[in-house]
């Protein structure tokens, strides 16, 4: 008898430190009782349904626009110095080399044609134009056509499958709408950043002839000119143009060309081969408490015109230096930006009313607009 106790005890030693081993390193063999680990719950949040995108997530637009935005790269053939083979100017000034310039941008398909809006300052004076597309397709581009006076250019690549981008409503954005700007920052390869629409219209920035910049602080660096700007349903509103910078960097001060211009552009490139804007042949400033009392105006609202050119659509209409254009087809003027591109929005030929201030007078004078001149190439 005592010798079954000891034989019992000993089995349940064995049996109770087995079990005890067991539930310590692997509880899963037992089944029925949870560990220490397994007893404290993990509440994991719940995958989103494949395809959609989170709460706040502005991915959707982005994946819409991003294909359609390609990376610009252009190379310029190096001017030669008529003395690089002088000897003594090699000694005095060294070998200036013979490296082609290369410059690199952003632009966006708008046509399944293959027809690319960009920034005119990105491919000007390029020799090679190469267009690299978010899915590593390279082609070259063809240059349809520049327009200078809105740093706009019309490329052309020949490719099928294209991704097009839909084209917006940019008259109808408002400040802090939020956007994402999408382009080739530096090289790094394809980046989109959020911001906020900042501001609108602005003007008189010294950058292009005419001016209606979008203003946002979506991150914008070089290499983003001629890339998109989009909305949350991933449609352009502008063309990244610029950015305020002390540094060269981004500082939250970018503009964009709106969609509303672009589309004018292309419109007029494609179809008739140039821009055709209204023009009037005057010199006009904003006006300005001194210029009022030199000319002896009295009115406080519009822009006072300082010269006309003789025989010009302004000045056959009767039209004097010293006169203040407050009106155009019955649209107030507040400032030149705003008559510049008013004027060059109007028909060539067909007669536009302008109300004219001229000292205590007030003038209704019917003005035929001529044809805008194309702009004097600077040599370089």
């Amino acid at each position: 008898m005592k010798r079954l106790w000891l034989l019992f005890s000993q089995t349940a030693t064995i049996v109770l430190a087995a079990y005890f081993v067991v539930a310590t390193l692997k509880p899963q063999w037992l089944g029925s009782r949870p560990s220490l680990t397994q007893a404290v719950a993990v509440i994991e949040a719940p995958a989103a349904p494949s395809g959609e995108a989170p709460a706040g997530s502005l991915r959707l637009a982005a994946q819409k626009a991003s294909a359609a935005v390609v990376s610009i790269n252009t190379s310029k053939a190096a001017r030669r110095n008529p003395n690089g083979n002088d000897p003594w100017f090699k000694f005095f000034f060294g070998d200036q080399g013979d490296e082609p310039q290369a410059g690199l941008g952003s632009g966006v398909i708008v046509s399944p044609n293959g027809y690319i809006l960009t920034n005119n300052h990105v491919v000007e004076s390029a020799d090679e134009i190469e267009v690299v597309l978010n899915d590593s397709r390279s082609t070259r581009a063809q240059v349809i056509g520049t327009d200078p006076d809105t740093d706009l250019a019309i490329l052309k690549i020949e490719l099928d499958r294209l991704p097009v981008i839909v084209l917006g409503n940019s008259d109808t954005a408002q400040v802090g709408d939020r956007v994402l700007a999408i382009g080739n920052p530096f090289g790094v390869g394809q980046t989109v950043t959020s911001g906020i629409v900042s501001a609108l219209g602005r003007n008189q920035l010294g950058i292009n002839t005419f001016e209606n910049f979008i203003q946002t602080d979506a991150a914008i660096n070089p290499g983003n000119s001629g890339g998109a700007l989009v909305d949350t349903s991933g449609n352009l509103l502008g063309i990244n143009t610029a950015i305020y910078s002390r540094s060269g960097g981004n500082m939250g001060i970018g503009f964009a060309i709106p969609v509303s211009t672009a589309r004018q552009v292309l419109e007029g490139i494609v179809k008739d081969g140039q821009i055709t804007r209204g023009w009037i042949g005057v010199e006009p400033n904003d006006l300005t408490p001194e210029l009022a009392e030199t000319f002896g105006v009295n009115t406080r609202q519009g822009v006072i015109i300082t010269g006309v050119l003789q025989d010009g659509p302004a000045a056959r209409a009767g039209i004097r230096p010293g006169d203040v254009i407050v009106k155009i087809a019955n649209q107030p003027v507040t400032d030149v930006a705003q008559l510049l591109t008013t004027v060059a929005a109007l028909k060539p030929g067909t007669p536009v009313h302008f109300g004219v201030e001229r000292k205590n007078q007030v003038l209704d004078l019917e003005v035929s607009p001529g044809v805008r001149p194309k702009p004097r190439l600077t040599p370089r």
